[in-house]
């Protein structure tokens, strides 16, 4: 029945802040940005790699995420690397905060996360 994930819906708090996140820090390309005046929200669709992954939207006054990282829903994304410790250098390069590197017991690649800047858990995975 299903064939592949579409996209991924993340509400953002500063839609500047998090469309220089998601773009210039982490590298992903903007498909299409539309403000819909109605909703007074901005919806940007961005590729990695050329496919579509992440919808960005803003919203006035989103409610905060009530904890961190295990309330109910999303627990995180996840976006694998070639060489974790480039990319967590690039990461810090820009000021953007990651945890220790750990091991997956399971499988012996390293990982490692952070957040962007409404605190939504994100990690690196090395291939």
């Amino acid at each position: 029945m299903l064939q592949a994930i579409h996209h991924i819906a993340v509400i953002c708090s500063d839609y500047e802040q998090s469309k220089k996140f998601y773009t210039e820090i982490l590298g992903l390309e903007i498909i299409r940005e539309v403000y819909r005046e109605e909703r007074s929200s901005y919806k940007l669709d961005l590729a990695l790699n050329g496919l579509y992954v992440i919808e960005l939207f803003s919203f006035p006054d989103p409610p905060p995420r009530p904890s961190r990282p295990e309330a109910s829903g999303l627990r995180h994304l996840a976006f694998a690397v070639p060489d974790l410790d480039h990319a967590v250098a690039h990461l810090q390069h820009h000021a953007v905060l990651t945890e220790p590197v750990r091991i997956d017991p399971y499988t012996g690649k390293r990982f490692t996360f952070f957040t962007d800047p409404d605190g939504l858990p994100l990690e690196l995975y090395e291939q």
